[in-house]
């Protein structure tokens, strides 16, 4: 799952908003660095992350990837998943995505010490709406090529926009029949926490 995906699973209070996404930015073992609420939610993130990684239904949606794009084709299924989660929005979620995604740049504005690599793009998430904007499938080209600036073989990601338009409609499926269960997952993993 990319970042719209973690925020909305995370919980809606803003230390579990921010763990959603410290849990791309920050590594390691956590040792009271953060507030425990956001250690809890970057917890969250990475058990969401693994009961992901294992999904049967996941397995089989990155086995359609070519060959070629395997590598890589975890990332360019999370930002996909990300785009379905947002085109289909109000399947998922009680509130208007455009109210969701204002209450998480507004956290992000408020919080004074993101970590690393967030700190320097959180004012261009919320100037640009990266988040509302992975409605519009044609934005992925742009997500897919921001991201192979940082990888070794930048190449890898070449082409992947194609087979996305070849495979929209089986990964669309994948997602409809996963999401709901990573839903339950991440609740069940919420509740404990609570």
């Amino acid at each position: 799952m990319n970042y719209l995906a973690h925020l909305h699973l995370g919980g809606q209070l803003p230390a579990q908003l921010l763990g959603s996404l410290y849990g791309d930015f920050v590594k390691g073992r956590l040792q009271g660095q953060y507030d425990p609420q956001i250690e809890s939610a970057i917890q969250l993130h990475r058990s969401i992350d693994r009961f992901t990684d294992s999904h049967l239904l996941v397995g089989a949606a990155l086995s359609r990837f070519s060959l070629t794009r395997r590598r890589y084709a975890g990332i360019v299924l999370d930002v996909f998943f990300d785009h379905c989660l947002a085109r289909d929005w109000a399947m998922y979620a009680d509130q208007p995505l455009e109210r969701f995604t204002s209450q998480v740049y507004r956290v992000l504005a408020a919080e004074p010490q993101l970590p690393g690599r967030l700190a320097q793009i959180a004012p261009y998430m919320a100037a640009d709406d990266w988040l509302g904007s992975y409605r519009d499938f044609a934005v992925m080209e742009q997500v897919l090529r921001g991201i192979s600036r940082r990888l070794t073989q930048p190449g890898e990601l070449g082409h992947a926009m194609q087979e996305l338009q070849v495979l929209y409609e089986p990964l669309s499926e994948d997602f409809r029949l996963f999401y709901p269960q990573l839903q339950k997952f991440a609740q069940a993993q919420l509740t404990v926490d609570i």
